[in-house]
């Protein structure tokens, strides 16, 4: 159980809409309480979704930072599924395509076809316990233990490879909000949750990578102090020191 918290740190510390955080909730208690009581075929259900809401956060953030390589990716899809994903105001319009479809957008940040077999296999055994068949897959803590094991780390291969986008993201965040008399807010802490992490779905493992950014690469830039000082503000509200 310890080790299936850590797909919270993959998700957005914030939502752009009150129902997308009411819904992330919704799954971890549902998983949780199913986890707790030994359901543990339902418990993977809602976790199996978690890891899903993932994956669609991620691909709204290839949309927003990599834009023009999204456009060539859509190429294909039925022209009504490419208007859905071009008009979507959430990242969770992508459930709208089949699960296993989607994870051809993780193409863009270089995950391989071997790798994404894998994934859409994830989408085949979650199928298989959806359905009435009469088999109860998970009867144990120790086989829902090991899945939830191969969901955090698909999840880890992925978030390492989205570390060029988001570097590339906050690169565009510390530039943009190098001026405290032009930005948004003048305050690094609001300028930091408004205009990154709220407008990006940024999660606590972007943040780290973020925190790993080479800050002295804006030395010569006439506004460095203020980059620093809303780096630092980053590292000291939300990287715990060790």
């Amino acid at each position: 159980m310890e080790e299936a918290y850590q797909i919270l740190d993959f998700l957005p510390l914030r939502f752009k809409n009150p129902k997308e955080q009411e819904y992330i909730e919704f799954l971890w208690q549902s998983f949780e309480t199913n986890y707790e009581n030994g359901n543990y075929q339902f418990a993977i259900m809602a976790y199996h979704m978690l890891f899903m809401s993932f994956v669609y956060f991620n691909v709204w953030q290839i949309k927003n930072n990599s834009n023009g390589d999204f456009q060539k990716s859509l190429i294909g899809f039925p022209d009504n599924i490419e208007k859905n994903f071009n008009d979507a105001s959430s990242p969770f319009a992508f459930s709208e395509e089949n699960e296993a479809k989607i994870f051809a957008f993780l193409k863009l940040i270089g995950i391989g076809k071997e790798k994404i077999g894998q994934y859409k296999n994830l989408v085949k055994r979650r199928n298989k316990i959806a359905h009435s068949n009469g088999n109860i897959y998970y009867q144990s803590q120790d086989d829902i233990d090991q899945k939830i094991h191969d969901y955090i780390r698909f999840a880890e291969e992925i978030q390492a490879h989205t570390a060029p986008l988001i570097s590339s993201c906050f690169n565009n965040f510390l530039l943009e909000s190098a001026d405290p008399e032009e930005r948004e807010y003048p305050g690094e802490s609001d300028q930091i949750n408004e205009a990154l992490i709220f407008e990006n779905y940024i999660s606590q493992r972007d943040i780290e990578i973020c925190a790993a950014f080479d800050i002295e690469s804006y030395s010569a830039n006439p506004n460095f102090e203020s980059i620093q000082n809303l780096y630092n503000k980053l590292k000291e509200d939300y990287i715990e020191e060790e």
